[in-house]
């Protein structure tokens, strides 16, 4: 992939299109993404059942809340760091529903 995204704004901008609306099935679910540093910023992404909604911002009652540096964030959509390396190094900070966060992967392709 020539074309990966270097922005935390441009995976929001994609996470539509990327969305796996069969593994959304019957979910409802907010996820609050607080990215610090360079490119940081906060969003939220409302799944409900088959359909996603990316909103810039903080969200009033997310399910669940993922805080990380902007460029871990980069890094681990794009592949070069594991989730969970980065959740057990510290730089990736759940709070909320654990078992939302395992299903990430399956949500977005």
């Amino acid at each position: 992939m020539a074309d990966q995204p270097s922005a935390p704004k441009e995976i929001f901008a994609a996470m539509p299109s990327r969305f796996n609306k069969d593994a959304a099935k019957g979910l409802n679910a907010v996820y609050q993404f607080d990215l610090s540093g360079d490119n940081g910023g906060k969003w939220h992404v409302i799944i409900n059942n088959e359909t996603c909604e990316v909103k810039e911002g903080p969200a009033a009652n997310p399910s669940i809340t993922i805080s990380m540096s902007a460029q871990d964030y980069v890094d681990m959509t794009t592949g070069k760091l594991n989730g969970q390396v980065a959740f057990m190094s510290g730089k990736l900070r759940i709070a909320g529903d654990m078992g939302l966060a395992l299903r990430m992967q399956s949500l977005f392709a």
